[in-house]
């Protein structure tokens, strides 16, 4: 089957440490998305929570397939008639100290139809700023792609952005998700370009949706959500604050990059 043009949205925002007033802005984000045609929309990574500590998304772990913010997500695909991905929530861990961070996708029905655990756990020291996610998140072990009628869809989340092998060992797609809370000193240094890399040489769409300011914490995320075109070229973008970035993907546009450029007919390795 051929695959169907689409219009998809980020939704970025700036989450705190209260479940329900996070759903709210995403509900708000979400309806603004639809009303300007949105037929996919992607929130950020941990979009249900982030408090002031990593336990506080420890205690807001759900078991997957059932849990509020699960159940909101189904009923909110399904209102709207939307494909929606939830950049992150956490889910329950085999240990009772860890969690998985968990990106899930919905479709139309309000069925969740794919599910993709965080492989690589982000590791960041410097000065007095550190990060340490493998000492409360338990790493996922399988790469997923997803078929929806779009295309096929890659899932990462935040630093898999750093491993493009990721990328590659999932062969081409249309379509690659990054949902990110990426710092604002790791952001400022190389977001843009490891996001415009990896849809270059996968000559695929890539849409990244961030976390984008600060947080009632403190802590100050880098936002910069954008969506990009096979060739590099940025669509659309919001630096900062909560909104909605939104652009078309053409799979024509896919198919002429491809065609003028067959890098990924030419790989040797």
């Amino acid at each position: 089957m051929t695959p169907q043009n689409c219009r998809i949205a980020a939704l970025q925002m700036v989450s705190g440490p209260r479940v329900a007033d996070n759903l709210a802005v995403a509900a708000r984000l979400v309806d603004a998305a639809v009303a300007q045609g949105a037929q996919l929309a992607v929130l950020p990574e941990y979009f249900p929570v982030i408090g002031a500590a990593d336990a506080d998304r420890v205690r807001a772990r759900e078991d997957f397939g059932r849990g509020p913010v699960q159940d909101w997500l189904a009923q909110t695909a399904q209102r709207h008639g939307l494909w929606l991905v939830a950049g992150s929530i956490p889910l329950t861990a085999s240990t009772p100290d860890k969690m998985l961070n968990s990106s899930l996708v919905f479709n139309p029905q309000g069925e969740c139809v794919a599910r993709y655990d965080k492989i690589h756990l982000f590791g960041f020291r410097k000065g007095d700023e550190a990060y340490d996610e493998a000492a409360f998140i338990e790493a996922g072990k399988t790469p997923v792609a997803v078929s929806t009628p779009f295309g096929r869809i890659a899932l990462s989340i935040c630093y898999d952005l750093r491993f493009p092998e990721l990328y590659r060992g999932l062969g081409p797609v249309d379509l690659i998700l990054v949902p990110a809370a990426f710092t604002e000193t790791t952001g400022r240094a190389h977001w843009e370009i490891l996001l415009r890399a990896r849809a270059i040489e996968n000559q695929c769409y890539l849409l990244a949706v961030g976390q984008g300011g600060r947080h009632e914490s403190g802590r100050l995320t880098h936002g910069n959500s954008m969506i990009i075109d096979p060739w590099g070229e940025i669509l659309d973008r919001k630096l900062k604050g909560p909104g909605v970035v939104i652009a078309d993907l053409d799979h024509q546009r896919i198919a002429d990059v491809r065609e003028s450029l067959p890098a990924l007919a030419h790989r040797k390795l």
